[in-house]
């Protein structure tokens, strides 16, 4: 019985306590909103309503009580104010995002989860209002929480973004932050942070002296600002900067980072020539086969590049639910559509000309201001946007002044799979090998038994359907308009020519030789001017070379 007792008084006593500890843990941790479906206190839920009936001057102080109350939770309420978008209903006072839908409708969201607030009108809203100063305050917040709580890539921006504002609580910041961070490229920026506040507040030479050798050749524009005012001279002649040790450190850091800028600057333009030779080659490499294998100078061939964009344009307003997946629905289908319409140019037009070069070519400029305006009287004379898929959108940032843009990196690699693709057509199928022996000898071909003129055919089809293809990539680049393949048609038939007529090795690199020098002397001379010296140079260049850089081989070349 005693220990019955005993048991039975333990018991109570332990209950005793584990409800004494969870009333506690329920007192002192923060409890689940209602209103927002997120971990917060009573605290922060009451500084919300104090936000969002506060002045200005007011809402300055909340959000600094709000920085010390709260940590990354924080940041869509912040990212939504700077936006413009946040806004409180009038009698609870609770906060929510507004933002137009596809519709032009404003439509309420959770300012938290983003989700939509079924129910909820905007009517019954107010905004929160925000200047300038409390924008930047608001910056400083977003950046404070990224470096904190964020991932790399917001580590990383929210470091560059302060280097801008170099202060001692900043400077606070970035030592709490180098203390946990381990990723040693925003480490690296950390202590830029630190060496920059040290050239700056120091007062031993040899100490900023060593800073600015940190600073050297470090490409961020915080950095290079500041070492421009090292050795900059006031309106009579006289340094800025009083310690010739520091001057002369800052002069040498300046004259690395210079060098560094003038090399990325180079690469920046390689890049964008690579780019426009891609598209050069998307261009040209239908036409090197129709013009080399059936000598058709083809003038509606910008049309069918024009066709393969409009295809573009077509499939998304097909698939408005599925953007992301179009353009890989849109190449396939730009090939057969301007392919088809190849095909039908040929079998109706052109093969009843063939051997007459002048009238073939009066022939394709007639299609092709018929097939402009089909496109103005279907899709009207305006231009037509075509969104670019989330996976092809930004870029790959290989320092703060140069990246690579992924629309532009895909155009590339694209151009040489269809290169390869169409030299494996060519060298390893019999429409190849039929197409080879056409271009080389028609007349021994027909002998031969090989019916050139569904070779003809065969081959036009093809070339017009690969620059539909070509107008799916420029879809990406540039809007969608009747006169979108006129502005190529002249730059394909450069490459050809410069090629070699009918090679496609030749047309590979004339396309890249033509985009690259394109991009070099445009900054030099102008884009006008740029096209008239490259056209000067081929005109030149077949006066020495007629037949081009590869020229083509066997009895009808001769």
């Amino acid at each position: 019985m005693k220990q019955t007792k005993k048991l039975i008084g333990i018991a109570l006593s332990l209950a005793l306590i584990f409800s004494s500890s969870w009333l506690y843990a329920q007192q002192s941790s923060p409890e689940i909103s209602e209103e927002y479906s997120v971990q917060i206190s009573a605290e922060v839920d009451q500084l919300f309503k104090d936000l969002a009936t506060a002045n200005l001057r007011e809402k300055s102080e909340i959000i600094k009580q709000l920085d010390q109350q709260s940590g990354r939770e924080m940041l869509p309420v912040y990212q939504t104010m700077v936006g413009g978008d946040l806004y409180y209903h009038k009698e609870t006072l609770q906060l929510y995002r507004v933002n137009d839908n596809d519709q032009g409708e404003e439509t309420v969201y959770s300012v938290f989860s983003g989700e939509l607030v079924e129910g909820q009108s905007s009517k019954g809203l107010k905004k929160v209002r925000v200047n300038n100063k409390l924008r930047k305050q608001l910056r400083g917040s977003i950046a404070r929480i990224q470096l904190l709580f964020g991932e790399k890539a917001e580590r990383k921006a929210a470091v560059e973004t302060m280097l801008s504002g170099i202060s001692p609580e900043t400077v606070t910041l970035f030592s709490e932050a180098a203390e946990k961070e381990q990723d040693q490229e925003v480490l690296d920026l950390l202590r830029i942070g630190e060496a920059m506040n040290t050239v700056t507040t120091s007062t031993d030479s040899e100490e900023r002296v060593a800073a600015v050798s940190t600073l050297s050749g470090r490409l961020e524009t915080p950095v290079r600002n500041l070492l421009s005012t090292l050795v900059a001279q006031d309106s009579e002649g006289v340094f800025r900067e009083s310690d010739a040790a520091v001057r002369a450190e800052a002069e040498s850091a300046l004259q690395a980072i210079d060098e560094k800028i003038s090399f990325y600057g180079l690469m920046e333009k390689l890049f964008f020539g690579l780019s426009l030779g891609s598209v050069f080659l998307l261009a040209a490499i239908g036409l090197a086969i129709t013009f080399g294998v059936m000598g058709v100078i083809n003038m509606a061939h910008g049309e069918m590049i024009m066709l393969g964009a409009y295809t573009t344009y077509v499939v998304q307003l097909l698939m408005p639910n599925h953007l992301e997946w179009t353009i890989l629905v849109a190449i396939p289908a730009a090939f057969l559509v301007s392919g088809s319409v190849g095909v039908v140019i040929e079998r109706t037009v052109i093969r009843f000309l063939h051997g007459r070069p002048l009238e073939t070519l009066l022939a394709t400029f007639g299609i092709s201001l018929i097939l402009q305006q089909l496109v103005r009287t279907i899709f009207s004379p305006l231009n037509r946007q075509v969104s670019t898929p989330e996976w092809l959108s930004g870029s790959i940032e290989l320092n703060p002044i140069f990246s690579l843009t992924y629309n532009r990196l895909s155009i590339l690699i694209f151009s040489l799979i269809v290169f390869g693709v169409l030299m494996l057509i060519m060298k390893k199928t019999s429409l190849g090998l039929n197409v080879r022996a056409v271009s080389q000898n028609r007349n021994m071909a027909k002998a031969m038994g090989i019916k050139t003129e569904r070779v003809d055919s065969m081959t036009f089809g093809l070339g017009s359907g690969i620059a539909g293809v070509a107008g799916v990539a420029l879809s990406q680049l540039t809007n969608v308009g009747p006169n979108l393949g006129q502005s190529y048609i002249i730059d394909s038939f450069m490459v050809v020519v410069f090629g070699g007529v009918g090679n496609l090795l030749g047309t590979l690199v004339g396309s890249f030789s033509l985009g690259i020098a394109n991009k070099f002397l445009e900054p030099e001379t102008g884009a006008v001017l740029a096209n008239i010296i490259i056209l000067v140079f081929i005109i030149l260049f077949i006066q020495k070379r007629p037949k081009g850089l590869f020229p083509q081989k066997g009895r009808a070349a001769e």
